[in-house]
């Protein structure tokens, strides 16, 4: 390779003074069971306090990070050992929160690990049993009702222009630090929770987003087919959903079709429905997110763009 070359300090400049910086992110918890919501409700944490006011509450996050479990296999070349990757790991998260004067924030964690474990207290079978009698017993609940695959983590810039999103699949608390009070002079009181999750999705992942090909990071648009509705691998993506499909909204939980979050939609004319050219396609202005046209047969409702 030839020898290195000096260069100019304004052609380092714009390499050097373009850095992410750690101050500027969001966190967005969602897709919470219809129970877990219930649960906490009930103990002063509404819609709009898990949805918004916890995430501004969060003052430290790490992004994720993963790897690879491997094995070594050695024969396939004398004197040479191989090292494959069988199975992608992943790395808990330490979330970290002020606690309002309302201990809020810190209700919101215990009682989610509380939910977790009151099986015994909650059973639809009749065995329910006191926490406050001796001999009280701890039963899981079932993981689809506590995980929740709509949390999101949102590093950006100042200005908005830059971003990357990480979407974390089937994450719950999985323990809760002391928090240490003091009379020795007051400080802001904080509570650390660390966090388990099966996998994450790097980039955004909305359905509205995999429709425009932005979702995964992607930069450029998908392409366009022959009657110009977006395609993948060159097939429509139109013709890809036949007969009735879902569009999540980003709030509900798998198994849980609550009739305001997600929306179904059938019997409609593919070609036409999802070809951005089309007058028969999503009425975006519409606050309802109904489609209209006469493309559709029966009463359609689709995606709700918020």
């Amino acid at each position: 390779m030839p020898r290195p070359f000096p260069k100019k300090i304004s052609q380092i400049k714009p390499t050097l003074t373009n850095l992410a910086q750690t101050s500027h992110y969001l966190i967005e918890f969602g897709g919470f069971g219809s129970s877990l919501r219930e649960h906490l409700r009930l103990r002063g944490m509404d819609s709009r306090f898990i949805t918004e006011s916890i995430g501004l509450l969060c003052s430290r996050a790490s992004l994720p990070g993963s790897g690879f479990a491997t094995t070594d296999v050695i024969g396939n070349y004398m004197g040479v050992a191989e090292k494959f990757a069988h199975t992608r790991t992943f790395v808990q998260m330490d979330l970290e929160f002020y606690v309002d004067n309302a201990y809020r924030s810190l209700k919101f964690l215990e009682h989610w690990m509380e939910f977790i474990s009151s099986g015994s207290t909650t059973d639809a079978a009749g065995d329910r049993v006191s926490p406050l009698r001796d001999g009280y017993y701890f039963r899981m609940r079932y993981p689809i009702e506590y995980k929740c695959n709509e949390t999101r983590i949102i590093k950006f810039e100042r200005n908005y222009q830059r971003y990357i999103e990480y979407r974390f699949y089937g994450l719950f608390p999985i323990s809760l630090n002391s928090t240490t009070v003091s009379y020795e002079g007051s400080n802001l009181l904080k509570a650390t929770a660390s966090f388990s999750y099966e996998r994450y999705i790097s980039g955004r992942s909305y359905s509205y987003d995999a429709y425009n090909g932005l979702d995964g990071n992607k930069e450029d648009s998908v392409s366009s087919g022959s009657n110009g509705g977006a395609t993948i691998g060159g097939i429509p993506i139109a013709d890809t959903f036949n007969g009735n499909f879902q569009l999540d909204t980003g709030i509900s939980a798998p198994g849980n079709s609550i009739s305001s979050n997600y929306k179904s939609l059938s019997n409609f004319n593919s070609t036409a429905a999802f070809s951005p050219n089309s007058a028969f396609g999503f009425d975006i202005g519409n606050g309802s997110g109904l489609l209209n046209g006469s493309a559709y047969s029966g009463s359609i409702i689709g995606e709700k763009v918020l």
